[in-house]
């Protein structure tokens, strides 16, 4: 569908570029993390983890949080999969 048929397809487009560009910054900065940390490792949970993983982990907690909250406006504006029936 042309975004002039539409009403309000430019803030959908909008939002869903943000959402992609910020996705794409969170894959940058985990490639920064992964190639600058040291080798060192901690214990967690009676294990050995290298200390590499921790700050990849909350990386994924905010691309985890991105993506449900992009979901959740979906929902709340009737795009979702529940808008297409």
């Amino acid at each position: 569908m042309s975004s002039e048929l539409v009403p309000g397809a430019d803030s959908v487009q909008r939002r869903d570029r943000k959402f992609w560009i910020a996705i794409a910054l969170f894959g940058i900065l985990a490639v920064v993390v992964w190639l600058t940390m040291g080798e060192g490792s901690v214990p967690l949970f009676g294990r050995r983890i290298e200390i590499r993983w921790i700050p990849l982990f909350v990386i994924g907690t905010f691309v985890f949080r991105a993506y449900i909250a992009r979901e959740a406006d979906k929902i709340r504006r009737g795009e979702g999969e529940a808008g297409k029936l």
